[in-house]
């Protein structure tokens, strides 16, 4: 049976009314003729003309929601471009597996690098103890290096260099200077000197002869006088020498103890002209080849004992040069008061340091009546054991 067609309508083969496009007045005609239709045709043709309508309105349905999620994807777009910084004109790559990743905007979007995955967590490593406090810098051991020389006239010059951590005192003799209130360093080495004792050698002339001035301890017993050779003992326990008021005393430094004798013997790493005259350097007992002693100081601060019991100042002078000192002064003289007493470690054994000498090596333990310097190492502190932390794993 056919039915009337009104215009904007057709009919499908199984009598499914298919509506064209047109204005709206023919929509209406379409759904009039469209019912008139399905009445002719009966209950099963309108029954398929209900399925198509309603197939149709889903069709409309699921475009609106097309061209909906085509602007919000656009927009999505934009907003990644932006992100990722594509280059213009460069083609993102695309996954065609992908249907979210077709768009509508007529370009290839910039489909951002795939994020590295997150390398895995490495666990935490155990800590690590605390490194122990470095103990302090031990002290140097104090030592008493002895060598000897023989010279081109045949004299023996023993030589005593005083390294390590050391300090130097003056002690004032029973007879010369004295005893004077408020000195401590008398004529005998106490208990307390005598554990850190390394050696201990002779001073200069008596103070009635002239050949300088004497201050021990901040005690001024005999007045300083310019440019005589002065051996010079600091508040520190150091010791230098130099000639009064022009080398020492060194600035920043304060004066404990000060011993004078005559002028310098040796004076920059040379024997001073007036080292070749022998009667330039005191009174003897017997001419010009009797019992002498000096003192140098090298160019690390140490300083050097001379001695022997048969020699001319130029041999005390040359002897020191040769051990390497800088500067050097003449002590006392003639065989009564020469002597060196050393030991091996700080308050060891003492021994005879000058071949010859009149007195014993504990001479200076017992008492003596001449001023005296010794020479102490410093106190030796306890081991320091650093702390070991047990680490018990469960």
């Amino acid at each position: 049976m056919n039915c009337p067609q009104p215009p904007g309508i057709t009919c499908s083969p199984a009598g499914q009314q298919i509506p064209m496009q047109g204005r709206s007045g023919q929509s209406v005609a379409s759904a009039k003729s469209a019912a008139a239709c399905a009445l002719r045709h009966g209950p099963t043709t309108l029954t398929r003309m209900t399925r198509s309508l309603t197939y149709r309105a889903a069709g409309f349905l699921l475009a609106s929601a097309l061209i909906v999620s085509c602007a919000v994807t656009g927009q999505t777009d934009a907003d990644a471009d932006a992100r990722v910084h594509t280059p213009a004109g460069t083609a993102a790559a695309l996954d065609h597996d992908d249907p979210a990743a077709v768009r509508t905007s007529g370009r290839l979007p910039a489909v951002p690098s795939p994020a590295r995955p997150a390398s895995p967590a490495r666990p935490a490593s155990p800590a690590r103890p605390a490194s122990p406090a470095l103990p302090p810098s031990p002290a140097r051991p104090a030592r008493a290096i002895i060598t000897r020389y023989r010279m081109a006239d045949g004299s023996i010059i023993t030589i005593a260099r005083f390294a390590g951590t050391v300090r130097f005192a003056l002690h004032t003799g029973s007879a010369d200077p004295g005893y004077a209130p408020g000195l401590h360093a008398g004529p005998a080495i106490g208990p307390h000197d005598r554990r850190l004792l390394v050696a201990a050698f002779n001073g200069g002339f008596k103070l009635s002869a002239g050949a300088g001035g004497y201050e021990q301890e901040g005690h001024v017993l005999s007045p300083l006088r310019p440019g005589l050779a002065s051996l010079v003992i600091y508040r520190s326990g150091a010791a230098a020498i130099g000639a009064w008021g022009r080398s020492v005393p060194q600035r920043g430094q304060r004066v404990y103890s000060v011993r004078q004798n005559l002028y310098l013997l040796v004076s920059g790493g040379r024997p001073t002209p007036a080292a070749a005259d022998w009667t330039a350097w005191g009174a003897t007992i017997g001419g010009a080849y009797v019992a002498r002693s000096a003192l140098g100081e090298n160019s690390a601060g140490q300083l050097i004992y001379a001695g022997s019991m048969s020699a001319v100042p130029a041999d005390l002078a040359a002897a020191l040069v040769r051990a390497g000192a800088t500067v050097g002064m003449q002590l006392d003289i003639n065989p009564e008061w020469v002597q060196l007493a050393y030991a091996r470690r700080p308050g060891g054994p003492l021994t005879v340091g000058v071949p010859g000498q009149f007195h014993p090596a504990d001479q200076y333990l017992i008492g003596w009546t001449r001023d005296f310097i010794t020479v102490l190492g410093a106190p030796v502190p306890a081991p320091v054991i650093p702390a070991i932390r047990l680490r018990v794993r469960p």
